[in-house]
């Protein structure tokens, strides 16, 4: 059966400071979705957090960028900050709903959006990768690695079927543009551009032999649409896999080396992303650092079996440690490039407030003494 698989999220409001999201906002979210379930407008659906983000996981027979199902996140949303976050003062209620009102598509609204329409397969597994405390080009290096490294995936080299390599779809986010570019062919094309994770992102990843759909990603940027900051971006995005995908230990691989990504403490800040369970995902430490979660599902005919918690598991402990051990080097740096990030990311930030105190205070050199 053809089946659409929307993941959206969006901070609404969180519990003491960005730390984690309140019990009723999500048992709101849950009656939300099993009513729009029950009415015939969702196949299934799956309710989540990260951090202070909600993810609203959901499976239909709408297509992408549905009206109906982007109204219903929308208004799940709105109904969330009314009746939880405001009604308890949570912090920074609806951050995320930059926009005043549903205008028929979320693009440009402030949530975050990975979907694909698809065939369902014989057997059907998806992750479900979720961030906070981070940007869309978090998933820059870890998608590289999955669709175009042999060393993180050796079925690009052994499955036939993957061995043609894949087509990486980057969206420029300060154009507003979007090229294809095939791997491994144009593999240094595609690392001259997402090497700059700030402004070119992957959308999303097909296999190139018959283009069929192997991921998609979030790429909107909150600050990019609001034209100041109001919270980091982060991302979802979600990967197919087996029967001529990445397997998913392959998948998940990439996630055992926590790179360095932007956001974390007022989203001005690099640190390295550490992939923790759904119960660790709560940021602390310097409000951060920025965490990954992965949830694994089954599809069956289009009803969400599972999920499984992908990285509650020791074997990425020694990732976490290494995690650990990054931010105690990036935190040495306190206000410091690189641990603060450069000006051109800075400039959507608090610190343009602060820069434009020193205006009338700056002189020619030429006075210099």
């Amino acid at each position: 059966m053809r089946i659409t698989f929307s993941v959206i999220k969006a901070d609404v409001g969180s519990l003491v400071g960005h730390h984690t999201v309140h019990p009723q906002q999500l048992e709101v979210a849950r009656s939300s979705l099993s009513k729009a379930k029950n009415e015939g407008l969702l196949t299934d659906f799956h309710v989540t957090a990260v951090g202070d983000d909600i993810q609203l996981i959901m499976t239909h027979q709408k297509g992408i960028n549905s009206t109906q199902i982007h109204q219903l996140a929308w208004d799940t949303f709105m109904e969330i900050t009314e009746k939880v976050s405001r009604k308890l003062k949570l912090y920074a209620a609806g951050q995320d709903l930059v926009a005043t009102a549903f205008s028929g598509n979320m693009k440009g609204l402030g949530p975050g959006i990975a979907e694909a329409e698809f065939e369902e397969r014989t057997s059907e597994p998806i992750v479900v990768f979720m961030a906070d405390k981070t940007e869309p080009g978090a998933w820059n290096l870890p998608l590289y690695k999955i669709f175009a490294d042999p060393f993180s995936t050796p079925g690009l080299v052994i499955d036939e079927t993957l061995h043609s390599g894949c087509t990486f779809r980057v969206m420029d986010v300060m154009e507003d543009k979007f090229v294809d570019i095939d791997t491994p062919d144009e593999v240094y094309d595609l690392l001259a551009l997402i090497g700059t994770p700030g402004r070119y992102i992957v959308h999303s990843v097909y296999r190139r032999t018959d283009g069929l759909f192997a991921a998609a990603a979030s790429t909107a940027r909150l600050a990019l649409i609001a034209g100041k900051y109001v919270g980091k971006d982060d991302p979802v995005m979600f990967v197919r896999c087996q029967h001529g995908l990445p397997a998913v230990g392959e998948a998940l691989e990439p996630f055992a080396f926590p790179h360095l990504v932007a956001g974390w403490m007022r989203g001005s800040h690099h640190g390295p992303l550490m992939p923790v369970s759904i119960k660790d995902a709560r940021c602390t430490r310097f409000d951060g650092p920025p965490r990954v979660a992965a949830l694994g599902f089954q599809l069956c005919e289009g009803k969400l079996i599972g999920p499984s918690d992908m990285f509650d598991d020791p074997a990425f402990d020694k990732a976490r440690a290494t995690a650990n051990e990054i931010t105690d080097y990036m935190r040495r740096h306190g206000p410091f490039m690189p641990h603060r990030l450069g000006p051109e990311e800075m400039e959507y930030t608090t610190l343009v407030s602060v820069l434009k105190k020193l205006e009338g205070k700056l002189k020619p050199a030429s006075e210099l003494q």
